[in-house]
């Protein structure tokens, strides 16, 4: 069987019928009905729908209604082109940051801007949430002014960050305390995906948040995974780190080596490439480690805190990781000279 996912957005406000065909098989066609939504603010919505093909079914399609007021809290590296994909992609965003001036490119796209979480999550249908950490995570849904104080039932929490499962819990008995919906959805990806909406989201906790998200997810991501109750999509995410992170060291060191015995590492990257470990990872940061360049995409910092916290996640099961650990060993050492926060390995 096989699925093709078509993304439409349509701002119209009379009813219509689109007949499309399936490009590997013109013979299905695809009819979708848009309606007007009356109950939301704005009318502007939009339509996700996956179609299947065999040769013993008819193609079929489901479709997504939505309102464009989405706000999104945390404009970092991942954070700003993930709210910047929804605004291109129609959606009335408002936005919030701690430092205001990383509010005010997506401004000029046309997002609207909040001074608190709490204002914007009482503005919003549906909120994002991007943090650094638990800390942060915690602080911005659960402190003074924060998300959860301007949520009410009807409105959801989305929740993107990687946190360990127990701060991804605290969250979600804050937000559902007030009758709203909860959905974690750390993703796999780095600063290119982000840009690219070609994230992996890593979902678990209401259902229908996550359907009603859908679209959301959708435009910001290549994939998503509902992985059933709060608290295993942190852990998923804690584990694709945690083996990214051991990966990435062990690839550092080749690197090293390589030059050390008079290889030249370039060629290194080359042949791991056509080969059985062969990696997506490998092949587009091999080439600017050799070169000792280190744009900013994932800060060695927060690598270090996603091993710790998978570590504690499997110290809580009792599962040995002596591979992880001193990987994180690594992660852990600092650049005396603070020229390049990767030193003193290769690590992109």
């Amino acid at each position: 069987m096989a699925a093709t996912w078509v993304k439409a957005s349509c701002c119209s406000f009379a009813s219509m019928t689109m007949t499309m065909c399936s490009s590997f098989c013109p013979q299905i066609p695809i009819h979708l009905k848009l309606r007007p939504i009356s109950s939301f603010r704005t009318k502007p919505f939009f339509v996700s729908f996956k179609v299947f093909s065999s040769q013993t079914s008819n193609a079929t399609s489901t479709v997504v209604e939505y309102s464009t007021q989405v706000g999104f809290l945390g404009l970092g590296i991942m954070g700003s082109p993930m709210a910047q994909n929804l605004i291109k992609a129609g959606f009335d965003v408002t936005v919030w940051n701690r430092t205001k001036s990383k509010c005010d490119p997506l401004i000029g796209l046309g997002a609207k801007y909040k001074s608190s979480p709490e204002e914007v999550t009482a503005s919003c249908d549906v909120t994002f949430a991007m943090l650094a950490d638990p800390e942060s995570a915690v602080d911005v849904a659960c402190g003074r002014h924060g998300a959860a104080n301007g949520m009410s039932p009807g409105k959801g929490y989305v929740d993107v960050s990687t946190v360990d499962a127990a701060t991804s819990k605290l969250i979600c008995k804050q937000i559902k305390a007030t009758g709203a919906l909860f959905l974690e959805a750390p993703v796999s990806g780095s600063k290119k995906p982000a840009e690219d909406g070609q994230l992996i989201f890593l979902t678990a906790g209401d259902k229908p948040l996550y359907e009603t998200a859908a679209p959301l997810l959708d435009i910001m991501g290549k994939s998503r995974f509902y992985l059933g109750d709060v608290g295993n999509g942190a852990a998923m995410k804690l584990v694709v780190n945690m083996i990214m992170g051991s990966m990435m060291a062990s690839f550092s060191e080749g690197l090293l080596l390589s030059e050390k015995v008079g290889l030249d590492p370039s060629v290194l990257v080359e042949v791991v490439s056509q080969g059985a470990i062969s990696s997506p990872m490998f092949s587009t940061k091999g080439p600017s480690m050799v070169q000792s360049m280190y744009p900013t995409a994932f800060p060695l910092k927060h690598q270090q805190k996603d091993l710790r916290l998978a570590l504690g996640l499997a110290e809580s099961v009792s599962q040995s990781t002596p591979i992880a650990a001193a990987a994180n060993e690594l992660y852990k050492i600092k650049n005396p000279h603070q020229q390049n926060p990767l030193w003193p390995i290769k690590l992109v």
